[in-house]
């Protein structure tokens, strides 16, 4: 595999990391607070998501048009969430989130199929 879309795909999982965290930690973790606490620390946390993606997608573009990048990204950010949903928020496995991922699937073959 190209060591572009390695280094992507790396780079937009660290950054996924973060911003799944940044996104829905807040509801477990400060749900007894004011929402601009939870606010603030989302946008404390979501800082490291910026400084990985934003490299992330200039690596990217270099060989992906900006279709395929915004797949790859979605791709990841479901494979991210659904470990986090189910291991972090206790979220009870479904179904559905298989679903998703094969439209998700879908969605890489015609982005990437020229």
């Amino acid at each position: 595999m190209n060591v572009v879309i390695l280094k992507t795909a790396f780079l937009l999982v660290l950054s996924n990391l973060f911003m799944t965290v940044a996104w829905y930690a807040h509801l477990k973790n400060l749900s007894d607070r004011p929402w601009w606490i939870a606010a603030l620390a989302s946008w404390g946390v979501a800082l490291f998501e910026y400084l990985l993606q934003v490299p992330a997608n200039r690596v990217g573009y270099t060989m992906l048009s900006l279709p395929q990048l915004k797949i790859m990204q979605e791709v990841i950010t479901l494979s991210v969430f659904v470990p986090f949903a189910v291991f972090y928020m206790h979220e009870p496995v479904k179904l559905d989130f298989l679903w998703a991922g094969m439209c998700l699937l879908g969605a890489v073959y015609f982005m990437f199929r020229s």
